[in-house]
């Protein structure tokens, strides 16, 4: 995709202004997002800013830990990808979150986990590995609809919520949030959806109206931009394409959200930190533009 001379100079702006909001200075993404406030916000927000460890898939834990210090992020949904959060072995997994509590680091959810064999003992390896976490979501990536009673079992049994994963128009199962909270809304209560708003809209799914409609079964929302509604392979950063990223945050506000707003930057993976700082720092401007204190 060629770029226009006016974006080539928005992203331009954005990087450079990226940079100095992850020094610790003023966000700049309200710039193209909405007119500043006239003064200092000063409400805390309601939005809680995190990062999946997907985003940073080829790199170390070291690496994503010194990521999240520059990002100035304490907040993680982390994958058993590279050595993030490994599920072979307890040791390792605890070793991993020794690391991140070094750190400042908090992790908020587990996945994508994926619950491709339906059985007692596969599922009961995802849930004793998102107890170890001491987390209460799981972020499922594929269960299938006849898999859904067993899954039923083991959130009344762990007390820990699953959030199925909406993967756009070429997922046969899961396509849209709406078509997880058809199967699920006469489960446990527990048992809900990860929006990630990329796929949805490229599900034809107004993203906006689906936070609504999910409501209190919505546990995570994964955030990424497209620069066209249709098209996988158009992923920018946030604030770069067409998401409407300010009326998905008043939408999490107006049902009183209480999970996470996770960055998963899919596309520069060797190199994904200008992206992400770009990402945040927009995010952070529009929060900013609301009023309130990113």
């Amino acid at each position: 995709m060629k770029n226009s001379p006016s974006l080539s100079n928005r992203r331009t702006f954005l990087r450079s202004g990226a940079a100095i909001a992850a020094a610790g200075c003023l966000p700049t993404g309200a710039a193209f997002a909405l007119a500043a406030p006239t003064a200092a916000p000063d409400k805390p927000s309601p939005i809680r800013l995190g990062l999946t460890s997907y985003t940073f898939r080829t790199l170390t834990r070291a690496q994503l830990i010194a990521a999240m210090k520059t990002l100035k992020l304490t907040l993680l949904n982390c994958k058993d990808a590279k050595d993030h959060l490994p599920m072979s072995s307890l040791d390792e997994e605890k070793a991993a979150l020794a690391d991140y509590a070094a750190a400042g680091i908090t992790v908020t959810a587990v996945g994508a986990v994926y619950f491709r064999e339906d059985t007692d003992e596969a599922f009961r390896k995802n849930f004793e590995y998102a107890k170890a976490a001491g987390v209460k979501v799981i972020v499922a990536g594929d269960p299938a609809p006849t898999a859904l009673p067993r899954l039923e079992k083991f959130v009344k049994e762990y007390d820990i919520r699953i959030a199925i994963h909406n993967h756009g128009p070429e997922d046969k199962l899961w396509p849209s949030p709406l078509t997880v909270l058809d199967a699920v809304k006469n489960l446990d209560p527990r048992i809900g959806c990860c929006i990630d708003v990329g796929h949805t809209m490229r599900a034809g799914t107004d993203v906006v109206a689906a936070i609504h409609k999910v409501g209190p079964r919505l546990f995570d929302v994964h955030m990424k931009d497209l620069a066209q509604a249709d098209a996988k392979d158009s992923q920018v950063a946030v604030g770069e394409g067409i998401m409407p990223v300010r009326g998905i945050f008043q939408a999490l506000i107006d049902i009183k959200y209480p999970g996470n707003v996770d960055l998963e930057y899919e596309i520069f993976p060797d190199n994904p930190i200008p992206g992400a700082t770009e990402s945040f720092a927009y995010m952070r401007g529009v929060l900013a533009g609301m009023g309130y204190k990113a």
